[in-house]
């Protein structure tokens, strides 16, 4: 069926069910953890570049500077999921001085409700959302027990807002799905990391403490650039901020790390606006526009 907003390079074979919640949609308490900064109100540009990690351990087998074009991403095209209120189109993507821009703006549009639905819908707002056209993941071959993914992204500000950086491959949750960030534009000093898995398509089975994990940073994440990253593992999932090891995920039956074991997923950059994330919230009482910006992207394995 032809689609007045068609999905670039996307194969047929991808389910209506495809990230039906991707990225969390839940408001639960979930458990916190806290950093503590000697100056809290410190929000000099970080000078965490990521670029120690490409070592002898690690071997970089991807890397993305946004210098010229989009060429190893897919451009998702129309509307998404979690109730979200945002359009994605090609237009709210820029790249300039070597950065990624993800413009979200109120604009009243219609376009199609998903990239595999073309059923009309109206929004209220548009912004972009970028995929990975290569797939990444550790497995038991030699050379790639462990994966090392990792971003430097400024996140955007104002409430609505809501910037993820996550992986997951079809038919989802079946295959898993790692939030390595996801954060709300109006805490601007913490973001959130969620594991999902699932043995029915479009059902996930992980939503709880033992799968969530809330950070607080103490500084302004709106502010400057910092360096967001997954170690992943057969056992164990790391998240890591500026280096620094906030949370490990490790592999139990509460969690499921072992189940993502061994699957290869894509890399997802976008920035949604309301849905589940704010749930309650009025949407009125969002932002007009706000921006999430991408230095770099780069992917190690071992």
């Amino acid at each position: 069926m032809k689609r007045k907003i068609k999905l670039i390079t996307y194969t047929a074979c991808i389910l209506l069910t495809t990230c039906f919640y991707a990225c969390s949609n839940s408001n639960e308490d979930i458990e916190v953890t806290k950093i503590e900064k000697e100056d809290p109100t410190d929000d000099s540009e970080d000078t965490n570049n990521g670029e120690d990690i490409n070592n002898a351990e690690w071997n970089l087998i991807f890397e993305e500077e946004f210098d010229t074009n989009l060429d190893k991403w897919n451009i998702w095209l129309g509307g998404a999921f979690n109730n979200e209120i945002q359009l994605y189109n090609q237009e709210q993507l820029s790249l300039q001085n070597g950065l990624l821009t993800i413009n979200a703006e109120k604009r009243a549009v219609t376009g199609d409700s998903s990239p595999f639905d073309a059923t009309p819908k109206d929004f209220n707002y548009v912004s972009g959302r970028i995929e990975s056209k290569e797939k990444f993941g550790p497995s038991d071959a030699e050379g790639e027990k462990e994966y090392r993914i990792v971003s430097r992204i400024k996140l955007p500000n104002g409430n609505g807002m809501w910037p993820a950086f996550w992986t997951y491959t079809d038919p989802w949750p079946t295959k898993g799905e790692i939030d390595i960030l996801e954060a709300r534009g109006n805490q601007v000093t913490k973001f959130q990391s969620n594991i999902f898995y699932g043995t029915e398509t479009g059902v996930p089975l992980t939503n709880n403490d033992d799968t969530s994990k809330s950070h607080e940073l103490g500084v302004n994440l709106t502010s400057n650039f910092h360096v967001y990253e997954l170690i992943w593992k057969s056992n164990a999932l790391e998240i890591l901020f500026d280096g620094q090891l906030l949370h490990t995920y490790n592999a139990d039956s509460k969690n499921f790390v072992a189940e993502l074991f061994g699957n290869k997923h894509q890399i997802v950059l976008n920035l949604a606006v309301g849905g589940g994330f704010f749930e309650g919230v009025n949407p009125d009482s969002f932002i007009n526009s706000s921006t999430m910006q991408i230095d770099w992207i780069k992917v190690y394995k071992r």
